[in-house]
């Protein structure tokens, strides 16, 4: 037997912290919030936390082409609002392939139906049939306050509201997404698969103009769940921790197959558990660029030093995720999951 892949470390660059400004919900004034998934284990449990905490209002769900293909995708994430009780959230199905390049699914992490592991409840929601550029744009339209989307997939669907929608830009406060990295990938040593499926759809978000955090694997590694959290969302009693639980069951199947961990990374909860509590997530002030081509195919290129910035003529309009209370992550994710019936 090979001896075990290292856990994963913090950043040893001692990065200078940055003031956040990606804005925080509270109970008094709750953000507005889209998400745009591709369901998922760890995207159920980023919706968990956009259903249960007062702090954040769920305007919509859509969804796209990444850990699985598109309709399952869809499929998942109504069933994921079914099973919390959701049934009434606008909900639809986006980008079936990525801009440029042919889709690439994560079936080896993922399952077949992008969510194994678990007997899902019937499909909730209610269906938007215009489709996710559609819907977006309508809830971001409507909304009296700037809207936060959270997508935790690839940027595809984002990407094609902008393009079609220019005008409502200025109406996002801010994109807090789950992707790219500042060191090692998860696909290849160079990119994170959010980034790596449509890196094109990427550059044109980063391009946008419109403020976002980038929460990628150097913090999201450390989102740590295990046998201990397994065993407390199966002791909150109710349905929602016993199904979470048997998700991440099968989640840590892979992530012990793959990394010889005992435990799984929840990656894309933490793109929205960062819209919740201010002190959870440290940042960076950064440029980031987009890597296009084929032999460094989605590495995201994070420039922080701000000297080099000037060199360059860039500014640093990205805040990027560097540190994570990990256990505070765990009590807010199992504390949301353990709110519903």
């Amino acid at each position: 037997m090979s001896a075990p892949r290292p856990n994963p470390l913090p950043l040893s660059t001692p990065y200078p912290p940055s003031p956040r400004r990606a804005p925080v919900g509270t109970v008094a004034k709750p953000l507005p919030l889209i998400i745009d998934c591709d369901p998922g284990h760890d995207d159920a449990m980023a919706i968990a936390i956009a259903v249960a905490r007062p702090e954040l209002k769920l305007l919509g769900v859509t969804t796209v082409a990444g850990n699985a293909t598109l309709p399952r995708t869809f499929e998942n994430a109504r069933r994921v609002l079914a099973l919390l009780g959701a049934g009434d959230t606008p909900v639809a199905a986006g980008a079936a392939v990525p801009l440029v390049r042919p889709l690439f699914t994560a079936a080896y992490v993922h399952g077949e139906s992008g969510l194994e592991g678990a007997e899902m409840p019937e499909p909730g929601g209610r269906v938007h049939e215009a489709g996710a550029v559609d819907l977006i744009a309508r809830l971001v339209e409507a909304s009296p306050e700037p809207v936060v989307l959270a997508p935790l997939g690839p940027l595809t669907n984002i990407a094609l509201f902008l393009r079609a929608h220019p005008e409502l830009a200025k109406k996002i406060a801010h994109i807090s997404w789950m992707g790219g990295a500042i060191g090692e990938g998860n696909v290849t040593a160079s990119a994170e698969f959010n980034v790596y499926v449509d890196p094109e759809a990427a550059a044109e978000v980063f391009s946008s103009g419109i403020p976002i955090t980038m929460v990628g694997l150097d913090v999201t590694h450390l989102a740590r769940m295990g046998a201990a959290e397994t065993a407390r969302l199966d002791a909150a009693g109710n349905r929602a921790g016993k199904i979470f639980a048997d998700l991440l069951r099968y989640f840590l199947i892979f992530h012990r197959e793959r990394y010889e961990w005992e435990f799984c990374a929840i990656h894309d909860a933490v793109a929205v558990a960062h819209l919740v509590d201010p002190d959870l997530v440290g940042v960076v002030h950064a440029a980031v660029d987009v890597e296009l081509g084929d032999l460094a195919r989605g590495r995201t290129i994070v420039d922080w030093f701000p000297q080099r910035l000037v060199e360059r003529s860039r500014s640093a309009s990205a805040d990027v995720a560097v540190s994570i209370d990990s256990a505070r992550f765990a009590d807010l994710l199992i504390g949301a999951i353990a709110t519903f019936d």
